[in-house]
């Protein structure tokens, strides 16, 4: 008996030994009222931890120091009123903060998300305004090998009690390795809407938000394009479902399209392939395609019949934006053939920033 008690004590004494507490998780990211943004990772054991954010030229990083507490750590800014994507690398290893909730999910890849709030609220905030719903549709596609795919769709404040009222159409692509999502989580397009229709500033409509790889992100050298498979996509599925669930407003002059970056290109080439459909395009820091005059000979050839039923033409893109250069020689295209255009050329990279602030200037010229 003794015995049995003496190795039952040795077992359990462990047991009782004092823990060490477990660290705390840093505080990440930490936005200071000047707009200053610190970020800290815990990661003792590293050599090198470095910050990379979205509106920093491609290859600059920023480096963090250590504390003793092996949390490694920079502020940057301040920073314009917005929200940031970043990330850490650590020894050469690059993830998302992991300690903040609010992540950028993307086709390959995450990252993290910052928002510096604006006093008063920016467009894209939430504001003390009705909200409108935010509903994803499961579909399986027609076009695109049976794939099941997920549509975002936003409905403006009431729809749910005006049962009698049919609402304009606004679809809205995002850009390369982005998400159906991207546009709510990351654009906060929801809360833009909500905020131009409390001000009386935008007509009420519905905005469909589909996930514009039809390829799969990364493919190569494939022998079917992206956006001409996208656009079947857009015209067979997700029109027919949204025209079939959603009270919509039948008719081309009820209907624009518009994106970022690749979405943008998306735009102009499914828009104008199909004019019978749309009445205004978008083009947000636009992957312009560069065949354009080989592509709609006849669009740019007949500027009076194109300029009838193109209500809206609206380009626009940051000056320091890659694609800059590709968006200003169309604009100069198009008004060389007489296609009236808006070009709002702005200051800016190509991040979301400029993209929220285009949509709270696209979104009013619609469906008036």
């Amino acid at each position: 008996m003794g015995i049995r008690l003496l190795l039952f004590g040795l077992l359990v004494a462990p047991l009782a030994w004092p823990q060490a507490p477990a660290p705390s998780a840093p505080v990440s990211p930490e936005v200071h009222p000047d707009g200053r943004v610190t970020f800290r990772i815990r990661a003792p054991k590293a050599g090198e931890v470095t910050l990379a954010m979205d509106y920093m030229p491609a290859g600059t990083r920023e480096k963090m120091t250590r504390d003793s507490e092996g949390v490694w750590s920079v502020t940057i800014g301040p920073l314009a009123p917005t929200v940031y994507i970043y990330s850490f690398t650590v020894d050469g290893v690059t993830m998302p903060d992991p300690v903040n909730p609010n992540i950028k999910l993307r086709s390959s890849t995450s990252a993290s998300m910052v928002e510096v709030p604006a006093v008063p609220p920016a467009l894209w905030e939430a504001r003390g305004v009705p909200h409108g719903s935010v509903e994803i549709n499961w579909q399986k596609s027609t076009v695109i090998n049976g794939e099941t795919r997920w549509i975002w769709v936003y409905t403006p404040p009431g729809y749910e009690r005006d049962l009698k009222r049919r609402y304009p159409v606004l679809y809205l692509f995002h850009g390369s390795n982005d998400i159906a999502g991207g546009w709510t989580l990351a654009g906060h397009a929801n809360f833009i809407l909500d905020n131009l229709l409390a001000e009386k500033k935008a007509v009420p409509m519905i905005v469909v938000m589909p996930y514009g790889h039809a390829v799969p992100y990364g493919a190569r050298g494939g022998q079917v394009n992206n956006t001409d498979l996208y656009g079947q996509y857009v015209v067979k599925d997700v029109i027919p479902l949204v025209e079939s669930k959603y009270r919509v407003a039948r008719g081309r002059e009820n209907r624009a399209i518009a994106g970022l970056s690749m979405g943008g290109g998306q735009s102009i080439t499914i828009g104008f392939r199909h004019l019978d459909l749309f009445s205004a395009i978008g083009a947000f820091s636009a992957a312009v395609q560069t065949d354009f005059e080989k592509m709609f000979p006849q669009v740019l050839a007949d500027a009076k019949g194109t300029n009838s039923k193109l209500k809206v033409l609206w380009l626009a893109c940051g000056k320091q934006d890659g694609l800059f250069e590709r968006s200003q020689k169309f604009s100069e295209l198009l008004a060389a053939h007489q296609i009236q255009h808006t070009w709002r050329p702005t200051e800016g990279a190509h991040v979301w920033r400029v993209w929220r602030e285009y949509l709270t200037e696209f979104a009013p010229l619609l469906f008036r």
